[in-house]
């Protein structure tokens, strides 16, 4: 019997972006089709899509607003179509948290960028993978300040780790400079928006897609290095 190919998908991410979470899920859809014939090992880098984002946030409708121009109407029935997607793919964007939904937010993620490095560096693809899956449900299942350093370390803990090396983890300034060298990479590779998955450092795969085009792709990808 053949052993599956091995491959390598890293994914440039940020924790606001919804079509990231769906891009990882049909992903994961296309990944199951192929079990057996190719494994592969998931990697998140880090893209702000709103690097001066203030510490306090700003409101994810006054947001949309001002960054693309769209009246409340039109965010509204955009929202219910990425709610669609998100529950075709299996993800749901409703609220999960306790009492009342807390005003939807868009928060500055340097910092769990940072956390997010730390994980894949110290712990492995494996446990970095699950710190950026309970980041994307914090921010919008919990709608939880995901910019608050004691808000990461509690999450981070919530899967096993250390809180004290965390606190260390986001104090680190070497990790810092990794977060900006490599979002340097992805701006060098013209990629402007995300997802963008790049199999086994060479081939790129734009946006969130269906799952038969992650299947297709990866199988282009193992044709050409075989």
């Amino acid at each position: 019997m053949t052993a599956p190919e091995k491959l390598t998908i890293d994914i440039y991410s940020d924790v606001m972006c919804p079509w990231c979470i769906i891009g990882y899920s049909q992903l994961m859809k296309g990944l199951e089709t192929l079990k057996g014939e190719i494994e592969a090992e998931v990697r998140w880098l880090p893209f702000e899509l709103n690097p001066d984002m203030p510490a306090e946030g700003e409101g994810q409708s006054e947001h949309i607003a001002r960054k693309y121009g769209r009246t409340p109407q039109q965010a509204e029935a955009n929202r219910g179509q990425l709610l669609a997607i998100g529950a075709r793919a299996g993800y749901s964007f409703d609220y999960a948290g306790p009492g009342d939904p807390p005003k939807a937010m868009i928060w500055n993620t340097f910092a769990a960028h940072k956390l997010l490095k730390w994980a894949l560096i110290e712990h492995g693809a494996m446990m970095q993978n699950r710190l950026k899956l309970a980041l994307f449900d914090a921010h919008f299942q919990q709608r939880l300040n995901v910019s608050e350093r004691q808000v990461l370390v509690d999450i981070a803990a919530g899967l096993g780790l250390d809180p004290d090396a965390c606190h260390a983890a986001l104090a680190d300034e070497a990790l810092g400079v990794i977060i900006r060298q490599e979002e340097a990479s992805a701006w060098d590779m013209n990629i402007s928006g995300v997802p963008a998955m790049l199999v086994d450092g060479k081939y790129l795969i734009p946006g969130a897609q269906e799952p038969e085009v992650y299947t297709n792709a990866l199988r282009r990808v193992v044709g050409r290095k075989n």
